[in-house]
């Protein structure tokens, strides 16, 4: 009989025992999530604030050359300093056509990376068009001077177009941007007359770029650079032509392909398939394009 009496109080002590084997555990387990929680924060905030602050080490690739460096060029070409203050000046290498009959001016305004000589090769493209093709180095590329910033950039394209314009009428001035340098031309075709604006591998902004490979950060109050292309085409009046790669690793397609919906009729918008960041030019229908573009201004 004792046995039985027993029993209720021995059941009472096991559930006991196991609701507080229970409550450790689900005590345990907020814990472990807490942790889980603080980590994926500290993640989170040691990458945005890595972003924040080095954003121009990924967005900017430059190589200096010092002032008294010697270019070397297998083509015919024109070295020009544009003095911006007393310390700032662009410096410009102009290449010339063979011909002497010349027809106009490209303005090309290139990618991030080096500096000019990088893009003499794609020069030729439109000199023997018998256009001169003038390539500005941006703040800290090659010798050009001054503070690295969005601003100066576009200030020191008004400076390198004004001059193109004391020598070519407007429409006899095309503006040509690669990838970074897309920004900067398509800044200049919204606010200065030309013939055409053509974009190799552009980006719709910076912040949206940026967005691309960090999608759960607020990259539109982040970025110090914005480069607006999309709301600069927006402002062009003149014909537009893109060139936009479905392999392109560096600015995704999916990034290029949000300027579709700015473009106006008559701008053409060219995706080549399984194009690269760096092979746009290889392509037969990239230099059918061109070839009618700059056939439609004789």
């Amino acid at each position: 009989m004792k046995k039985k009496e027993n029993e209720p109080e021995m059941n009472t002590e096991q559930s006991n025992q196991q609701h507080i084997v229970q409550e450790k555990r689900r005590v345990s387990t907020k814990r472990k999530i807490y942790r889980v929680i603080i980590v994926i924060t500290l993640i989170y905030c040691s990458v945005g604030i890595a972003l924040y602050h080095l954003q121009e080490k990924l967005l900017f690739h430059p190589v200096t050359l010092p002032q008294n460096f010697q270019f070397k060029f297998d083509v015919p070409f024109k070295e020009v300093n544009i003095p911006m203050n007393k310390t700032d000046t662009v410096n410009m290498i102009q290449f010339l056509p063979a011909d002497p009959a010349i027809k106009g001016v490209v303005l090309y305004f290139h990618g991030n990376s080096d500096n000019v000589i990088r893009y003499e090769k794609n020069a030729e493209i439109f000199t023997k068009k018998g256009y001169e093709v003038w390539i500005p180095d941006y703040p800290t590329y090659g010798k050009t001077t001054g503070e690295l910033t969005e601003e100066n950039m576009y200030l020191q394209a008004k400076e390198v177009y004004k001059l193109a314009h004391s020598k070519f009428s407007s429409d006899s001035i095309f503006v040509y941007g690669k990838s970074l340098g897309t920004g900067v031309a398509s800044y200049i075709a919204a606010k200065e007359k030309c013939a055409a604006l053509i974009l190799e591998t552009p980006f719709y902004s910076i912040p949206s770029l940026f967005s691309t490979y960090a999608p759960i950060y607020p990259t539109s109050r982040m970025s110090h650079f914005k480069f607006p292309v999309g709301e600069y085409l927006g402002e062009v009046t003149e014909p537009v032509l893109i060139f936009s790669g479905t392999s392109d690793k560096v600015i995704p397609y999916r990034n290029a392909a949000k300027l579709k919906k700015v473009l106006k009729k008559g701008d053409e918008f060219i995706t080549l398939q399984n194009g690269t960041h760096n092979n746009v030019t290889s392509f037969p229908i990239f230099q059918e394009k061109i070839d009618s573009v700059f056939d439609s201004k004789r």
